[in-house]
């Protein structure tokens, strides 16, 4: 009978082992799709695959359940359209603030909640501006402490030049964060790779 038991109880973690690393796959493969997506549709199928995803690495996948939202509502406010964007807005900020509680140095994290609060700005959603902006600046200075050369904060960076009226230094950063993209190499990774569709047209 112990026998028996010790037999299922390794078919099981067998199982389990290749259900996760099939989904730990199927993760990286959804995370290179980001930067291939055209329109909300792509995004919101992005988005339920990342919250569905049953993998190893949950919080990597909230992040990008977060990132679909926040790129999916970018999308819209270039197109000028769009509905449920202060919806998505708040939906991916509260996912990303859910992660920062346990992951507070994650550079990636914390320019990713920088981003949001900034495009919660942009959407004229805020009772309070100058708490958001704090919360913006201190996101900023976290990201800055521990990765300054990231892209997505360099791009982060720039939109608040670009939104202050300073066109030159926000080209500037823009072109730094083209650059640093355009030298990352994640393929089948989980690594972040995304934010080439954040930037102007002509980079």
């Amino acid at each position: 009978m112990n026998k028996l038991l010790l037999i299922l109880g390794f078919f099981m973690i067998s199982c389990w082992a290749k259900a996760q690393a099939f989904t730990d796959k199927a993760l990286a493969q959804a995370v290179s799709q980001l930067n291939t997506s055209k329109t909300a549709n792509d995004y919101d199928g992005l988005f339920n695959k990342f919250s569905g995803a049953k993998t190893s690495e949950k919080w990597t996948a909230n992040y990008y359940a977060a990132v679909s939202l926040y790129l999916k509502n970018e999308l819209q406010l270039k197109n000028s359209s769009g509905q449920n964007l202060v919806e998505n807005n708040a939906m991916a900020r509260k996912i990303a603030t859910g992660i920062w509680t346990s992951q507070r140095d994650n550079a990636e994290i914390n320019t990713l909640i920088g981003l949001l609060y900034f495009q919660k700005i942009q959407l004229n959603d805020t009772s309070n501006l100058q708490q958001d902006m704090n919360a913006l600046s201190q996101s900023i200075e976290k990201a800055e402490a521990s990765s300054p050369s990231n892209p997505r904060l360099a791009i982060l960076k720039a939109k608040m030049k670009e939104k202050s009226g300073d066109k030159a230094n926000a080209d500037l950063l823009f072109q730094k964060a083209s650059d640093e993209l355009n030298n990352q190499n994640s393929s089948g990774s989980t690594s972040p790779a995304w934010g080439k569709q954040l930037l102007p047209s002509t980079k």
